[in-house]
Formats: C-alpha cells, sequence, structure tokens
C-alpha cells in the first residue's frame, strides 16, 4: 500500500469518527472503542495490501479466524465485527463502496455460560439465617423473601407483584390454605406453584408483624413506610443478607431462582416439571440447567472416585494416594436436603 492510500484510510477512519461522535453523540468511552477497532482494520488492511475500501468479504473472514486463532472469545469479536460494520455502513452511505465486506459475516458462536447457582447447603444456610440485630419485622420480611425465591423460583418481578390477598386487580397472591402462590409472569400469563412447609412458615410470621408497617399498599412486601418494596430494594436486602449468612459470594435473587431449578432437577430428574414449575414457554430454556445438573455429578465423580483424576488429564503419578483394593472407599456424597 504506497504512503497516499495510507493517508486517505486515515482520512476516512478520522471522518467516520467525527460523524458518530459529532452526528450521533456517541459517548466518548464508545468512540474511543470505535478508535481501537478501526486502527485493528487498519492494520489489517496494510498488511494485506489493500485499501480500506477496497477490502472484500474473504480478507474479512480471514481476519476474523486469525482473532479467533490467537484466543480472542467470541463477545469480543463480535464488538469489533459491530464496530467495522457501521464503518463500512457509513462507507457504503458516502457512496465510496459498492458492497459492504461486513455482510454476513459472523463471530464465532459463543457458548451459553451456566447460570450461577449455590449448593444445597448454602441455599439452607442462607435461607436459615436469623439475624437477631435486625429489628423483628425487618428480619421476619427478609427471612420470607428468601424463602419464597428459594422455595418457589419466583422472578423479582412475581415477587414483588405479590399482593397480600387475592383481588381483580391483584397480580399475584399466596394461598396459604391451598400452599399454592399464584403469579403473573413473562408475557402477563399466569402460573401457580407450590409452596412448601418452610416458606409458609416464615409468611405467617411476617404476617404477623406486617401489620405495624401497614398503610393503604396492598403489596404482600412493604418497607417501614408502607409502600410495596422496590426490587433494587430486595437486591440490596439480599445481597446483605447473604453476606451477614457468610456465603462466600454475594446473591441475588436470579440465583436463588437457578438454584432452586437445579436442586429440584437434581432430586427428582424431571426436567418437564422444572419447566412448568418455572414457568417457561419452552422446553430448550429449562434445559440449561441439565448442564448445571451435569456440572454437580462431575464434581461429585471428581471428589469420590479413586480413578478420577485420569478424567481431568492428570499423569498416572498423581494417583499415587489412591487407595489400594480392599481399603476403606471415600464416603458417598450427601443427597441434598428437602425444604
Amino acid at each position: 500500500m504506497n504512503p497516499l492510500t495510507s493517508a486517505d484510510d486515515a482520512a476516512l477512519v478520522q471522518a467516520y469518527l467525527n460523524h458518530v461522535r459529532v452526528e450521533k453523540r456517541l459517548a466518548e468511552r464508545t468512540v474511543a472503542l470505535y478508535t481501537l477497532d478501526l486502527e485493528k482494520l487498519a492494520a489489517q488492511a496494510r498488511e494485506a495490501g489493500v485499501a480500506l475500501t477496497a477490502v472484500q468479504n474473504p480478507h474479512m473472514r480471514r481476519w476474523v479466524a486469525q482473532m479467533h486463532g490467537a484466543g480472542r472469545s467470541a463477545r469480543g469479536i463480535a464488538l469489533i465485527l459491530s464496530g467495522w460494520r457501521g464503518f463500512y455502513v457509513w462507507l457504503g452511505r458516502q457512496g465510496l463502496i459498492g458492497h459492504n465486506p461486513v455482510q454476513d459475516v459472523r463471530a464465532p458462536k459463543a457458548g451459553k455460560p451456566l447460570p450461577k447457582a449455590l449448593g444445597v447447603d448454602e441455599s439452607v444456610r442462607l435461607a436459615s439465617h436469623h439475624e437477631a440485630a435486625d429489628d423483628p419485622a425487618l428480619e421476619a420480611r427478609d427471612a420470607c423473601i428468601t424463602e419464597l425465591l428459594y422455595g418457589c423460583g419466583l422472578r423479582i418481578g412475581e415477587l414483588v407483584g405479590l399482593d397480600v390477598a387475592a383481588s381483580g386487580r391483584a397480580r399475584g397472591w399466596i394461598d396459604a390454605l391451598d400452599g399454592e402462590a399464584h403469579v403473573l409472569g413473562k408475557g402477563a400469563k399466569r402460573r401457580s406453584m407450590p409452596v412448601g412447609r418452610q416458606a409458609l412458615a416464615a409468611l405467617a410470621r411476617w404476617l404477623e408483624l406486617r401489620g405495624a408497617w401497614a398503610g393503604e399498599d396492598p403489596a404482600l412486601f412493604i418497607g417501614s413506610r408502607g409502600q410495596r418494596l422496590t426490587p433494587q430494594h430486595i437486591r440490596v436486602r439480599l445481597k446483605r443478607r447473604s453476606l451477614l449468612a457468610g456465603l462466600a459470594t454475594p446473591v441475588h435473587p436470579h440465583m436463588l431462582r437457578h438454584s432452586f431449578a437445579s436442586h429440584v432437577l437434581q432430586s427428582s430428574g424431571d426436567l418437564r416439571a422444572v419447566q412448568e414449575l418455572l414457568g417457561h414457554a419452552s422446553i430448550s430454556t429449562t434445559q440449561v440447567y441439565t448442564r448445571l445438573d451435569f456440572q454437580h455429578l462431575a464434581q461429585v465423580y471428581d471428589a469420590a472416585h479413586p480413578r478420577a483424576h485420569t478424567r481431568t488429564g492428570q499423569a498416572p503419578e498423581a494417583e499415587a494416594g489412591t487407595p489400594e483394593p480392599g481399603a476403606p472407599a471415600a464416603p458417598a456424597p450427601r443427597a441434598p436436603r428437602h425444604r
């Protein structure tokens, strides 16, 4: 590439950055990221000996493959391609190219991260925790919130939508006599699920003390001023409770929903039942918990089986501590405790 072409490329990049900064009013942080991405693009074009306006689809595919081979994450590549795609869309609008070379170029498919779930013992410790230093009503309320999130797998929006009693305007309520929670889930779909003994006991304790705070709001969960709690308030309280309970990881509401689904699946193996309890429209959404379940089984295997080390690629010498035939077997893992 001759110096003139290189200068032309630099001018085009600068003109585009001015466009996104002034006309599109993108944040400076975003403009800074676009600058880095376009500098990378210009460097790739120089190395290939082509001007930015002459880049073709095969060039893009090769550069994506090189980034992937160098260890760049799928998400990182997707973000870079997004910046490049916007640049070439702009070039097309200026009449400088006849075809967008980023069209139909996609980043490698990223694996879906596993949802974060607590272990059974951690979940029980959080639900059973009692903070004696708190106001009794506050402690009873937070304990009830925790029991319902873990015991029913509620979404936080479903939890805050609960009212004390059923009514034509209520988004959700708990029928303590029948032991059922009725909620309004995603897509305005109603569903019912059983409420366990521990959650019902926590609900009864909270209702005994709720009257001291009650105002006109029919919400089940209220603050000291009688107003319905917000999702953010519940997130803050749950995080605090998890830290006071001694958990290593701060807990958020959806983590308890994941824990509920994972523990029910581990105990029952009934994926369809878990789908119904969670209110998933598609079984494919629920199937992520089968991966969590396998992860749990793999951890049990690694901890308990005398030949497990070979599965992780360790050399045979690492098995020097393997018990000889006839030696006492390792204790079996405890089954999940049901609440």
